[in-house]
């Protein structure tokens, strides 16, 4: 039964910034009303992303006392190993500083220029990852992924029919792995089944093609398996996870998202081959294979921090607050992804704005109209994010949803807080015929929306 209540006590507390709206309008210009670009002493509410923003716990803080920092050999190494071992399965434990550098080192050692990298959903970094080592990342989500209407429970699900054809089609040399994002962030943080992943692995298993994890939000994932999948109601979220895992030949994993710490990640695989590959690259470019880019303090935080990321009463109020905020969202008309995701909710801008096209991107305009509204800063997945190129023409086409996400940072905010952020959605939404689009002024080739100047049309 859940609580009702946050599972926890707050030991120490943070100011939150307090601007005028005249403020926010001088720093959005300044920011070239690219919210990634605003300092964080002048945001109130910060849901631009729950990776590595969170609150860690007394038992964290107190384990970063027992951090060895030897080079080689540290102790906290093998703690935060016996971590992932008992939650993974996995042997081989690579440790990385963040989620983007275990997808470099896992792509460096298997993908080669011209390859295909099929994935239910790549996020931006992922994606940018493939392409940088010349591969093309393909998509294919589920059919209900992209329907806004639909109330399926595992939106997140990979298209395994279109799976198997395009291993029929393409074959085992230009395919060198197949992922699945867990949960399936870049439509909505929906969540993926264990029969949809068992489904995936056998069309896997047919080809020869190894399966790897994007598990940055696997226990998020875990939690709607017992509560929304059939028969899984009764079993505890360690054994789920390590099911949904026991399904992978090896996994990435931004830890800074359900590990529950502010830096930190790994790559964790069964085959010894891909493990020594990867070691020789992470040497080169991250570090000693005990310690992959981190302080031994950071890896004690994160052996604390996995593990309490699967505690069931954490994930009740995680994902309840998730829900709470949507529901209040949806029944002033607002419109969101639902069912809510895991770690966010996801505004539809298209609907929200639809008399701003794609390519004035939406979704960026009404991030920068939620922080001039109340300083609250969110963070597009759209068409600045997501858009692509036709081969032919070269002419832009826009992403397949335009999106504002409301990320969640764990252990930070109340529900006070964020009832304070669903009056600034609905407040701009009644004013929402007044919204205008956005131009580039400036944008980079790779992940774009990091660093983009945008102009007002």
């Amino acid at each position: 039964m859940p609580l009702g209540f946050e599972p926890y006590k707050i030991k120490a507390v943070e100011s939150i910034p307090l601007t005028t709206r005249a403020q926010r309008e001088k720093y959005l210009r300044q920011a070239h009303y690219n919210l990634f670009s605003l300092k964080a002493r002048n945001v109130t509410i910060d849901l631009l992303t729950d990776s590595g923003t969170g609150a860690m716990s007394q038992m964290q803080w107190s384990a970063m006392m027992r951090g060895d920092e030897s080079y080689a050999g540290a102790q906290s190494f093998f703690n935060f190993e016996r971590s992932v071992r008992e939650i993974t399965g996995m042997h081989h434990v690579i440790p990385t500083h963040q989620g983007r550098a275990a997808e470099n080192l896992l792509f460096s050692a298997l993908v080669e220029p011209g390859q295909l990298v099929p994935n239910n959903t790549h996020f931006d970094t992922t994606e940018a990852n493939v392409r940088h080592k010349g591969g093309v990342a393909l998509n294919l989500p589920c059919r209900e992924a992209h329907d806004p209407d639909s109330r399926a429970p595992f939106k997140g699900n990979m298209d395994w029919r279109g799976l198997d054809r395009l291993l029929r089609e393409q074959g085992r040399e230009r395919v060198p792995l197949v992922m699945v994002t867990v949960t399936n962030n870049s439509v909505g943080g929906q969540p993926v089944s264990l029969a949809n992943l068992r489904r995936v692995r056998e069309v896997c298993d047919r080809h020869g093609v190894p399966l790897y994890l994007d598990a940055a939000r696997y226990a998020e994932n875990c939690w709607f398996i017992k509560h929304r999948e059939r028969g899984q109601a009764k079993r505890p979220l360690l054994e789920i996870a390590r099911e949904l895992f026991g399904l992978a030949h090896g996994a990435t994993m931004s830890a800074k998202k359900d590990g529950l710490v502010n830096i930190g990640g790994f790559l964790a695989t069964r085959s010894k081959q891909v493990a020594r590959k990867v070691t020789e690259v992470m040497v080169v470019i991250e570090g000693f294979r005990t310690y992959g880019g981190l302080a031994g303090r950071d890896l004690e935080a994160l052996a604390v921090g996995l593990r309490e990321g699967l505690e069931e009463s954490w994930l009740d109020c995680r994902i309840g607050q998730v829900e709470r905020l949507a529901k209040k969202l949806d029944d002033a008309g607002v419109p969101v992804q639902l069912p809510a995701g895991g770690h966010a909710v996801f505004i539809d801008a298209a609907r929200f704005a639809p008399h701003v096209p794609p390519l004035q991107f939406p979704g960026q305009s009404l991030s920068c109209a939620l922080y001039l509204e109340g300083g609250v800063r969110t963070s597009e997945i759209g068409s600045v994010m997501f858009a692509s190129r036709d081969e032919q023409s070269g002419e832009e086409l826009p992403a397949p949803m335009e999106l504002v996400r409301l990320a969640v940072p764990r252990r930070v905010y109340t529900d006070n807080h964020l009832d304070y952020v669903a009056q600034v959605v609905i407040a701009v939404h009644k004013r929402r015929a007044e919204l205008r689009g956005l131009r580039l002024s400036y944008a980079p080739q790779k992940l774009r929306h990091f660093l983009a100047h945008f102009k007002p049309i």
